[in-house]
């Protein structure tokens, strides 16, 4: 059926006068059909190629003879070319016009044929129909705001790309509220749009997708160290140093204003570290803690007659002899006064030199030194005291057993500083036997508590 309503039958014209006839041939094609002079007949037209967007919401154009179908996209097509040429050869009105002289709208005498064409078309200088193209001549109504598109016969006015139709004026259409065309964000402009990314991030090729921005490998920022993140990077600073407000520079870390622990006695500061000094006499130990040098050993400049004593943070010359008149030397560092001398029965028997150093500030109480008889007597009773050197009541002697004292710091000593205390033991028997001896104790203390 369909088929029998797109053909249509070829109809002659003729119009007659009784004056001289002349005689008019023209062909003119139904709707959906345009004249091919070549094979001189009718041919369809594929509306599917020359109307813009025909088919809406996703269906399928198809083309058929004088027209074309919106068609679901799986539907499947089947084309008869028989039908499709007789529809061709069918699908056209001969017309003859006969005019004669008399008649007012006769063309004059010209040996040339004129023919009449359709609406939207024009007699060509080879005197054929051919397409106005509206657009080109201006004779279309289209709006400014609008784009004229020619076709067959005829003309379209449609809405420039990113516009649509909303009656008869065209709107921008705001592609950023359609399903997300950016990764990020997006930015309508009129017609358009363009997309953007945040902050540590770059649009790739596709103008959609946005990656992430390498700033350590583009240009580091960092002063140091620089570790990219995703959309971002962060700054660190070699040891020794510290991130500035700015979180970028990098700055030296005072490393001995941060505390006051760090060295035992001074702390340098230096750019990207530091470094522990210690006073005159010691040296540097383990990068922090200062040890004593033992100058006895190391740069000894006492006398033959002398004996080198270390103390913490020096030394001291000490004569090898230190007995006076009227004692003599019997062994090393002790003097005896010889009982043939008459002056000796008033002074104690011997007199022991002894040496020994303390650091500075020590805390108290503290045992720092014990005495003890050598020579112990059956039947005797040994007392201890404190002969001399103790004004301040810096000691104190505590006895510990028959024959030996403990002496205590009991107030605390600063340095640098020499106390010299003698400490003496008294020994007396039933027989009214009495004698003593007396340990001369030089104590020196050092400048610091190290």
């Amino acid at each position: 059926m369909l088929t029998a309503m797109l053909l249509a039958a070829l109809v002659l014209v003729a119009v007659h006068s009784q004056e001289t006839e002349e005689t008019i041939t023209y062909t003119q094609c139904t709707d959906g059909y345009e004249w091919d002079p070549v094979r001189q007949r009718c041919k369809d037209i594929d509306e599917c190629e020359i109307v813009p967007d025909a088919c809406k919401g996703g269906m399928k154009c198809v083309n058929h003879y004088g027209g074309y179908l919106c068609l679901p996209r799986t539907a499947q097509i089947i084309v008869n070319e028989r039908e499709e040429a007789a529809a061709e050869s069918t699908s056209g009105r001969n017309s003859v016009i006969r005019r004669t002289p008399a008649d007012p709208q006769r063309a004059p005498p010209n040996p040339t044929h004129q023919i009449q064409c359709a609406a939207g078309y024009e007699q060509s200088d080879h005197n054929v129909c051919q397409d106005i193209d509206e657009c080109a001549t201006g004779t279309h109504n289209c709006r400014t705001d609008q784009v004229c598109v020619n076709l067959r016969g005829s003309f379209s006015c449609q809405c420039p790309p990113g516009y649509q139709k909303r009656g008869d004026q065209c709107v921008d259409i705001d592609e950023c509220t359609l399903p997300p065309y950016c990764h990020h964000r997006c930015v309508n402009t009129p017609g358009s749009y363009y997309c953007q990314c945040n902050a540590g991030f770059q649009l790739a090729a596709n103008n959609h997708t946005c990656v992430d921005i390498n700033e350590c490998d583009a240009n580091n920022p960092c002063a140091q160290q620089c570790y990219n993140i995703l959309g971002s990077f962060i700054c660190q600073c070699n040891p020794g140093f510290e991130l500035s407000s700015d979180r970028i520079n990098c700055e030296d870390t005072d490393e001995c204003r941060t505390s006051s622990y760090i060295c035992q006695y001074q702390c340098v500061n230096e750019p990207g570290k530091f470094s522990c000094v210690c006073p005159e006499g010691y040296q540097v130990v383990g990068g922090r803690t200062c040890q004593d040098i033992n100058e006895c050993e190391t740069t000894n400049e006492c006398r033959e007659d002398e004996i080198c004593w270390n103390y913490h943070g020096g030394f001291r010359c000490y004569p090898r002899n230190p007995c006076q008149e009227p004692y003599v030397l019997t062994s090393e560092n002790r003097c005896v006064c010889p009982v043939s001398n008459a002056i000796c029965r008033e002074l104690p028997y011997s007199v022991v030199y002894k040496y020994m150093s303390i650091r500075s500030d020590r805390t108290v109480p503290s045992d720092i030194f014990q005495i003890q008889a050598t020579t112990i007597y059956p039947n005797t009773i040994n007392t201890f005291r404190i002969k001399s050197g103790n004004e301040n009541g810096e000691f104190y002697l505590r006895q510990t057993s028959a024959v030996s004292a403990m002496l205590v710091l009991v107030k605390s000593l600063s340095g640098p500083r020499e106390h010299i205390v003698d400490l003496e033991m008294l020994t007396v028997n039933s027989l009214n036997y009495r004698t003593s001896s007396v340990l001369r104790l030089t104590i020196i203390v050092g400048p610091y508590a190290f």
